[in-house]
């Protein structure tokens, strides 16, 4: 199966080799603690270089990592970021990268959900693994590992349930037999995974909302990317007022604080003709806009 035939798999929604200069970018623009990027990256390495090497009964390593937090938060930017700085890190190896969208492989007919979810976890990601290290990012992955417990109480949870077992099984006979596949799997909501997934993951990491000085480094980062189209935008970042505006992002998530700036534009025509005529005030006011929708 060459790439062009990969690509038009169901469930996949992107096939490429590693590293790739987008998905590095990626991980700059996701602004977390220091700490978390490493422990991440820390991880993932020992994944490929103790799996296959020791005892999977005594180090159990399942080939899975899990982000799990809030919409917005770069989980996704992040995973693909990780994975590229896996494949820098471990020059040499030609590492490939498999983009997964669950929602494709769920079916409302009985029994197309398991057998969309069989075919891609026992044969297609197989066939990628057998040519060299592999990385799968399982976005949202309570859409193939629903928590079975909670579904019990549906009308007809029986689909869902045969799926979730297939993805467990599958995991496993993978682990065992590609210690050079890792799977880096992200949820909105940890509890709505099932409990025997998050059973399996070998690192678990909150990602949580960015803080104070996180937001000030989103708002810098996305008003330096606009100041090259218009450069006295940088008049702002030294504004007495600026503070004011770091200060109300608090409680926003990176993306939509990044939608808050280009909203600030957004508050006259002559604004968005001109970028420079942007004042601080019209920042803080989208801001501000921003957080009151949440509540609605």
């Amino acid at each position: 199966m060459n790439k062009h035939q990969r690509m038009e798999q169901k469930g996949i929604l992107n096939y490429t080799k590693l590293p790739l200069k987008e998905f590095g970018d990626q991980w700059d623009k996701i602004f977390i603690t220091p700490e978390v990027k490493e422990r991440l990256l820390a991880q993932a390495i020992l994944e490929f270089r103790l799996r296959g090497t020791v005892s999977q009964s005594s180090v159990p390593l399942h080939g899975v990592m899990l982000l799990v937090g809030p919409p917005g938060t770069g989980k996704t930017s992040l995973a693909r970021g990780l994975a590229n700085r896996v494949a820098e890190s471990l020059d040499g190896a030609d590492f490939h990268f498999i983009e997964v969208e669950p929602h494709a492989l769920v079916s409302s007919a009985l029994g197309r959900s398991q057998q969309a979810v069989r075919e891609l976890l026992q044969t297609t990601i197989p066939e990628c693994a057998e040519q060299g290290p592999l990385i799968v990012l399982l976005d949202e992955v309570e859409t193939l590992a629903a928590d079975r417990r909670r579904l019990s109480l549906e009308a007809n949870p029986i689909d869902v349930h045969r799926a979730t077992d297939a993805v467990l099984a599958s995991l496993d006979h993978l682990a065992a037999k590609y210690p050079g596949l890792l799977f880096i799997a992200t949820s909105n909501f940890k509890e709505a995974v099932d409990e025997a997934l998050i059973s399996r993951a070998d690192l678990i990491e909150v990602i949580e909302k960015p803080d104070k000085e996180a937001c000030r480094a989103i708002l810098v980062d996305t008003l330096s990317a606009l100041a090259e189209k218009a450069p006295k935008l940088g008049r702002l970042l030294g504004s007495k007022d600026f503070d004011k505006a770091v200060t109300e992002s608090v409680g926003l998530d990176g993306r939509e604080l990044r939608k808050a700036v280009i909203g600030a534009f957004t508050f006259s025509k002559e604004v968005a003709l001109d970028l420079e005529r942007i004042r601080v005030e019209d920042l803080v006011r989208s801001i501000q806009d921003k957080k009151a929708t949440k509540t609605i």
